[in-house]
C-alpha cells in the first residue's frame, strides 16, 4: 500500500520501486542512464539504455561553455555551468543538489502476486429526504460466506470482495502491464433506488474503468507514479535520504446515488406546472368558469358578443338614413356603432 496519503477514498497497491539510496546535498555530474556510484567516482555501464530526458545528448559536454544555456534546472538540480567527467572517457555538466541523481530507467522486478490481493469495500448510501440507509453487505450472509466470497458481475454481484486482477479485467486491462507502468483504475458503486419498491431491492451495482486512459498511451507522462523519500543523518550528521520511486495501481472508489418515491403533492405540483407551460390551464379554466360555476352566464355574456345575422335584401330603402343605430355590447364594457 502507498505510504503517504493519496486523498479520500483513494488507496494505492505499490507494485514496482526505484531506490535511490544514501543521497546527500552537493554537486555532482548529471547521469545520462544507468550508473553506480562506487568509491567516489561514477561507474558508466558497458551498453546504454534507452534515452530518457536526462539523456547524454542533453548533458554531455568538453568544455564549461557547453553546459551554459541549457536553462538554470534539470530533473536532479540545478546546473552549475561546469563541465566535470562523468567516468574516464565521458564528461557530463555538473549539478546541485542531491547526489548521486536518481536514474529512474534500471530494470527492477514487479510485484505480479498483487494481482491476488483482495479488496474489502464497506459502502452505505443514506436519503435523508425519505429517511432511508442501507449498506452494501448482503443481508443474512455468515461472516463466513463473506470471507470465502469473491466479486463476479453475474454469478456473485453483491459480494463486495474483490480481487485486484479480477478489477483490472473487469476495467478491459493487463494486469502484468499495469503493474509496471502504473495506473488509475475506477471502481464505481452506483445506487439508483425506486423507494416504493420492497428495501431489499434497493442493490448497489459496480462497475469498473481506466481512468487515466488520456495518458496511457502518451510517451510524455505514461503511467502512474510518485515519489516519497526518508531522510537520516549519517555517521558524520551529514543529512542523507533515500529516494523512492513508486509505480502503482491506483483505485478510486466513486460512488453516486439516486432514489425517489411517489408523493401527491409533488405530484399535483408537477402536473399543474406542465399544464400552464403548454397552456392548457387556460383552457380548463374556462371550461370551469362557463359550464360548472354559479355566474357561468354572467361570464359567458362578458367573454362573448352575440352579433345576429340580417341579410343584405332585408333591408328597407332609406333604413340606413341620417339617424344613426347604436348597437350595445356586453364585452367587457366596450361597445360599437353600427351606421
Amino acid at each position: 500500500m502507498s505510504p503517504s496519503p493519496q486523498g479520500t477514498s483513494v488507496f494505492v497497491v505499490v507494485t514496482k520501486q526505484i531506490l535511490t539510496e544514501n543521497q546527500e546535498q552537493g554537486v555532482c555530474p548529471e547521469v545520462w542512464g544507468h550508473r553506480g556510484w562506487h568509491g567516489g567516482h561514477w561507474c558508466a555501464p558497458t551498453h546504454r539504455p534507452p534515452s530518457s530526458p536526462q539523456s547524454e545528448a542533453a548533458y554531455r559536454c568538453a568544455s564549461n561553455r557547453d553546459c551554459q544555456g541549457k536553462g538554470r534546472t534539470t530533473g536532479s538540480g540545478v546546473l552549475t555551468g561546469r563541465c566535470v567527467p562523468y567516468n574516464v572517457t565521458l564528461r557530463t555538466c555538473e549539478i546541485r543538489g542531491w547526489c548521486p541523481p536518481e536514474v529512474d530507467t534500471v530494470d527492477v522486478p514487479v510485484m505480479l502476486e498483487a494481482e491476488n490481493f483482495t479488496l474489502f469495500i464497506k459502502n452505505s448510501v443514506r436519503f435523508p429526504l425519505f429517511g432511508f440507509e442501507k449498506a452494501n453487505l448482503p443481508p443474512q450472509v455468515s461472516a463466513g460466506e463473506l470471507q470465502r466470497c469473491r466479486f463476479h458481475p453475474e454469478r456473485q454481484p453483491l459480494c463486495p470482495i474483490l480481487r485486484l486482477g479480477d478489477v483490472a479485467h473487469f476495467a478491459g486491462q493487463d494486469f502484468a502491464s499495469l503493474a509496471a507502468t502504473g495506473g488509475v483504475l475506477g471502481i464505481k458503486i452506483g445506487w439508483v433506488c425506486d423507494l416504493d419498491r420492497s428495501w431489499e431491492l434497493c442493490l448497489p451495482r459496480y462497475s469498473f474503468t481506466r481512468l487515466d486512459s488520456v495518458t496511457q498511451h502518451s510517451p510524455g507522462s505514461p503511467g502512474y507514479n510518485f515519489r516519497h523519500a526518508r531522510y537520516y543523518r549519517g555517521h558524520n550528521g551529514t543529512e542523507l535520504r533515500t529516494l523512492t520511486k513508486a509505480f502503482g495501481i491506483r483505485f478510486d472508489v466513486l460512488v453516486y446515488g439516486n432514489a425517489g418515491k411517489f408523493g401527491i403533492v409533488p405530484t399535483l405540483i408537477n402536473t399543474v406546472a406542465a399544464f400552464t407551460s403548454i397552456g392548457v390551464g387556460t383552457v380548463l379554466c374556462d371550461i370551469i368558469l362557463l359550464n360548472f360555476l354559479k355566474g357561468a352566464e354572467h361570464y359567458k355574456a362578458r367573454k362573448f358578443e352575440e352579433v345576429t345575422p340580417t341579410s343584405p335584401t332585408g333591408c328597407a330603402p332609406g333604413a340606413l338614413g341620417d339617424q344613426s343605430r347604436e348597437k350595445q355590447s356586453t364585452d367587457s364594457g366596450t361597445f360599437s356603432l353600427g351606421l
